[in-house]
């Protein structure tokens, strides 16, 4: 034993074999509560709808992947809307084609305005409607078309945050501008209609409703990694206050409100989109009728027992 040795010549002497203390460092490593980098935050469709449009006159479909404006939490870089979550608002233009490509995350597409585009999904083409869900499962071939008028716009939802910690992620280019596609079934797995959704929240008794989308297929919720769900609150009715590990979007389909998230208040109205912080309690206040779409990270979490909710009736 070293007659003069010490805290630090020990850190230093484990530092030049790459290696440090835990124990100088355990509450950050296992903190005593979840502490998620993200912040509670809303992103105005006022605000962003205007970019939109003069993207559309800026950047034609050949100039980019796909013509997105990513919304990233004021804490964080792209692609993170929250920890785990992307969120992401795409136009397309009638007459347009973004090219078919594939890749490892999952998306969903929750459409906000327009009727008349379609996504191509693994060979079904997909008619897609305000309010629909729309499912790109992992590694399927997919392109977005336009054939009618007006411009479509819809909510991107990923998991790509997930592959910055699983270096897994990648995409591929088709060969082609579009794959092969024929129309999809009316009950395919691919495309959930909010008229479904509507009935579903309607038929709950009370103020409030929440109901979760089920895979067609699995019966489990829309993938591995992000769930998906929908939430009715009447005017002047609120919903319980919850918490949950999970990293939350929602995205405003109809009406106007509040949701306080810890002690922050975000004021949100018809096509905002805001985010929900992992295990910040948060409640939601409907000043008109308001049905709120969401997706989740819970799947995910649930696979490695790290899911957790807590709610109160206030």
């Amino acid at each position: 034993m070293i007659a003069t040795d010490s805290l630090d010549r020990l850190f230093a002497e484990a530092a030049a074999q790459d290696a440090q203390p835990l124990w100088t460092m355990m509450d950050a490593m296992v903190p005593p509560h979840p502490q998620p980098k993200a912040v509670p935050h809303v992103w105005r469709y006022a605000a962003m709808r205007p970019l939109l449009e003069r993207s559309g006159n800026l950047v034609a479909t050949q100039d980019a992947e796909r013509r997105v404006f990513m919304l990233v939490n004021p804490a964080l870089k792209p692609p993170q809307t929250t920890d785990t979550l992307y969120a992401g608002l795409q136009l397309i233009l009638p007459g347009e084609v973004a090219r078919a490509h594939r890749h490892v995350a999952f998306a969903l597409r929750f459409i906000i305005e327009g009727d008349a585009a379609y996504t191509a999904v693994g060979g079904e083409r997909v008619t897609m409607r305000r309010g629909d869900l729309v499912l790109t499962p992992s590694w399927e071939y997919h392109d977005h078309g336009h054939e009618g008028d007006g411009p479509m716009v819809w909510l991107d939802g990923l998991d790509l945050p997930v592959y910055q910690f699983f270096p897994a992620n990648f995409a591929q280019p088709y060969a082609e501008e579009r794959f092969p596609s024929e129309p999809a079934p009316a009950d395919s797995h691919l495309c959930y209609p909010w008229s479904d959704m509507e009935a579903r929240l309607e038929a709950e008794d009370g103020p409030y409703a929440y109901a979760e989308y089920a895979h067609r297929v699995t019966g489990g919720a829309v993938s591995r990694v992000i769930g998906a769900a929908a939430e009715r609150i009447a005017r002047g009715g609120s919903s319980p206050t919850r918490r949950e590990t999970a990293g939350i979007v929602y995205h405003v389909h109809r009406g106007r409100g509040s949701t306080t998230v810890g002690t922050e208040r975000l004021d949100w109205e018809k096509g905002d989109t805001f985010c929900i912080p992992a295990w910040m309690p948060y409640r939601h206040e409907a000043a008109k009728d308001t049905y709120l779409f969401r997706y989740d990270d819970r799947p995910v979490l649930e696979a490695i027992g790290a899911y957790r909710r807590e709610a109160s009736a206030s």
